[in-house]
């Protein structure tokens, strides 16, 4: 089986020859064997998938499991403690790292807070979020950091209302998940983060008990027959994912725009592109990162066989790039049907909060280019920090002028 293995060099993962585009190397990777033996940071004999169709196949397939305890880092780990982390158990409640039946009882409890309907129904409240961050970023006047004044507050204020967490909390929390998601951070800064974030969430149940509302959050406390340890660790999951995904997707997307007059013209000038337009920025700014799914038995996917044990890594950008699913897959076309690309996963994993993404999304960035039809970038494209060592892949700063 190891007879090709090839050893990845780790950085090609993040370091991005073109603004958008995916390493080279992954495009090459991809038409010469798109799942193919690689050797792992820390030796071990597993699988690297860059097609499309055997990163849908391996994500919908039920023998393999996403459990960090059976699956080997893809990158080597600084030290013990950071390989222990990696390792850890999840805690009760984290089931975005558990298996059926344990993932399954979880997310019955929440896949009917996250509906299209009821995401629906959270558009005028996003737009009128949108233009209270436009009306106070007009009167501050520019230059303006696009990320702080518009790509953070629209998800960060709508995950707390839709979660029913005080908008108190937020400085704290953005913080404390800033230090958590940055590659640079020490074991010691991420474990306090952690600690940090964890502990908004007790006073809070307690708060949600005595005084329930209508938000997802007192429903799972009062409701959902979960212990406090469970309840915690859902709310953290929770609002990380609704608030850093999303904010990292919209400075991209405006960024991307920005980079692409011509697409950013043709959504002006038909607003019903909005929808094809948001689904094909998901596609085209898929982050740097992979997936990790392990082998419970022998599989055999696309003419490979897989053993029990092996750990697959699954790039999900190099996926979303598969001229064999997307035809011309490197060129950002907004009137392409980009409909059934991975970013958002795919089977019993799939992103609960997909539905919340697209409607910020689809809200924010035509209103932000409506209200600013001059905006531009302030510096040279070229000199936009980007997030390439953390979990949420996305811009640092993105300046802009109009």
């Amino acid at each position: 089986m190891t007879e090709g293995a090839i050893e990845l060099p780790w950085t090609a993962r993040t370091t991005r020859p073109g603004l958008f585009d995916p390493p080279q190397i992954m495009a090459t990777l991809r038409s010469e064997r798109p799942l193919r033996p690689m050797t792992f940071a820390d030796g071990h004999q597993g699988w690297l998938a860059t097609g499309y169709d055997v990163v849908k196949a391996i994500l919908a397939d039920s023998r393999f499991s996403i459990r960090r305890e059976v699956a080997h880092p893809p990158v080597t780990m600084p030290n013990a403690g950071a390989q222990a982390m990696f390792t850890a158990p999840p805690p009760p409640g984290m089931f975005v790292r558990m298996d059926p039946p344990e993932h399954t009882r979880y997310r019955k409890l929440l896949v009917g807070e996250f509906t299209v309907r009821r995401m629906r129904r959270l558009e005028a409240r996003i737009a009128e979020v949108t233009r209270d961050c436009l009306d106070d970023m007009e009167r501050s006047g520019p230059p303006a950091d696009l990320v702080t004044a518009l790509c953070v507050p629209v998800p960060a204020l709508l995950i707390c209302e839709l979660l029913g967490i005080p908008e108190s909390t937020l400085p704290v929390f953005r913080q404390a998940a800033a230090t958590a998601l940055d590659g640079e951070s020490t074991q010691e800064q991420i474990q306090q983060a952690y600690a940090t974030m964890l502990g908004v969430f007790p006073p809070l149940i307690a708060d949600k008990r005595d005084n329930p509302t209508g938000d997802v959050y007192s429903g799972l406390v009062n409701h959902g027959g979960l212990s406090d340890e469970e309840l915690t660790s859902i709310g953290l999951l929770l609002f990380a994912a609704g608030y850093e995904s999303t904010s990292g997707m919209l400075a991209l997307g405006a960024f991307a725009l920005l980079e692409h007059p011509g697409q950013l013209q043709a959504l002006r000038r038909d607003p019903s592109l909005a929808d094809n337009a948001v689904e094909e920025l998901l596609r085209f700014l898929t982050g740097p990162s992979g997936m990790l799914r392990t082998a419970l038995e022998d599989v055999e996917i696309g003419g490979e066989l897989i053993r029990a044990g092996q750990t697959v890594e699954l790039l999900v950008g190099a996926a979303n790039h598969d001229p064999a699913r997307f035809e011309r897959p490197g060129e950002f076309d907004i009137t392409r049907p980009a409909q059934g690309h991975l970013t958002f996963g795919h089977g019993i994993h799939q992103c609960l909060g997909q539905q919340l993404a697209r409607v910020e999304l689809r809200a924010a960035l035509p209103a932000l280019f409506d209200r600013f039809p001059g905006l531009r970038l302030a510096v040279p494209a070229q000199e936009i920090p980007m997030k390439d060592d953390s979990a949420f892949f996305g811009p640092k700063s993105l300046p802009v002028e109009w």
